[in-house]
């Protein structure tokens, strides 16, 4: 009988929220004298693969970086095509989501997404809202400085109104006014294709996070590459500003 790749896991020291910047596509499908879309087409099967991991290891949130902000300025063919595919991937894979028990969240500035985009996408989550045994959040026009400043503005709105003194505002407050709001902070940031840099996501969010960067094109990250990354998360110690010696007495 095969082993399960996720058998061999310490599953005593897990995420319990893993966040992937997709990074690749366009560099995955010119390697192959394709067009950028190819990439696009082709990464799915990696996100039903860090899926597929989440599932077997029961790490209940999944972050995915899919489209930010500053993703409009690419070429009008590709945005274009872009937002095809994600809603022709909702709709194809929400049975299989809905299925494993897994709800379906989309931060960022949903309100600006094509309207077919949207339709599709509230479809799924209405479906998918009363599960409980994942979280798959999708950040979809998103960017991480705007995230913040509207939970600043809120904020304000709500100590201009009346409804909170000033003295009220804190770190937790502040963090229930983001997009994600009552979803942990993320343990695990992953970015794929060799590239070093955070790009504007989950800013606050990642505060504390383990970074794990790998040379892997998104298109080709696959359940090894993903349990490669959960292994080198175990295998560090997180410190929270104490010493190493503090954590190994507590």
């Amino acid at each position: 009988m095969n082993q399960s790749p996720t058998a061999k896991i310490d599953k005593s020291n897990l995420p319990q929220h893993v966040a992937i910047i997709m990074d690749g596509n366009g560099r995955w499908a010119r390697k192959q004298g394709l067009d950028r879309t190819f990439g696009h087409r082709n990464a799915v099967e990696s996100v039903r693969a860090a899926i597929e991991v989440c599932g077997d290891l029961d790490i209940p949130y999944l972050t995915l970086f899919a489209f930010s902000t500053e993703n409009w300025k690419r070429p009008k063919t590709e945005v274009s095509f872009l937002m095809k595919l994600l809603s022709s991937t909702i709709k194809s894979e929400i049975d299989e989501l809905d299925r494993k028990g897994i709800r379906l969240l989309i931060i960022g500035q949903n309100d600006k997404l094509p309207p077919a985009v949207l339709k599709q996408l509230q479809k799924a989550i209405d479906r998918t809202k009363d599960n409980k045994k994942a979280t798959l959040i999708i950040a979809l026009n998103y960017g991480s400085k705007d995230e913040i400043v509207n939970a600043a503005k809120k904020i304000a709105e709500d100590v201009k109104s009346g409804n909170i003194e000033i003295s009220d505002i804190d770190q937790d407050l502040f963090e229930q006014n983001l997009y994600t709001g009552d979803i942990p902070n993320v343990d695990l940031l992953i970015r794929t294709s060799g590239e070093y840099r955070i790009s504007n996501f989950l800013l606050w969010q990642i505060a504390y996070a383990e970074l794990y960067f790998t040379k892997t094109l998104w298109p080709d990250f696959r359940q090894e590459d993903f349990l490669k990354a959960i292994r080198e998360y175990s295998s560090r110690e997180r410190r929270y500003g104490k010493t190493g010696e503090q954590i190994k007495t507590e």
